[in-house]
């Protein structure tokens, strides 16, 4: 037998089904990029920047990003860096704290978060196409405890 197990067992197994669905997710999610005529870049940076237009109202800091999307801080700094690099956000100072930057959204940041959640909801409605709303809850249920339980380790 080999180290992963039988098929049928493998497929029973959460960690591999979790790995399979992200291999396939994140492949089809380049494929919808690249048809709206995003690169792979544009199209990690299209989370940050939809989130970043869902909040327009609040003030986000780079350790805003850190903590919502769950990434370390040297990986956001040079995600930020190449966002501002390409005119997607600019940083702007806050008054009375010289080291803090508000990470605000450009004109073209804008327009590449709406053409990206645009993208993002035709994937979504394919994705759950011909699935029960009520399943639909289950797994959203399913899913929140998997990651309280990884959280855990």
């Amino acid at each position: 037998m080999d180290e992963g197990g039988t098929k049928e067992c493998r497929e029973r197994r959460i960690g591999h089904i979790i790995r399979m669905l992200h291999t396939t997710f994140k492949q089809k999610f380049i494929r919808f990029g690249i048809d709206a005529d995003f690169d792979e870049v544009t199209m990690m940076h299209g989370w940050i920047m939809g989130y970043l237009r869902d909040n327009e109202d609040r003030s986000i800091y780079q350790k805003t990003i850190e903590s919502e999307f769950n990434i370390r801080r040297s990986t956001v700094t040079n995600i930020l860096q190449l966002m501002e690099k390409k005119g997607y956000i600019s940083r702007e100072a806050v008054d009375g704290d010289a080291r803090l930057k508000k990470i605000v959204l450009t004109a073209q940041g804008r327009e590449i978060a709406v053409r990206t959640r645009e993208m993002i909801d035709k994937m979504e409605a394919c994705i759950a196409a011909d699935i029960d709303p009520q399943d639909l809850e289950i797994f959203y249920k399913v899913a929140r405890k998997i990651r309280e339980n990884l959280d855990k380790l």
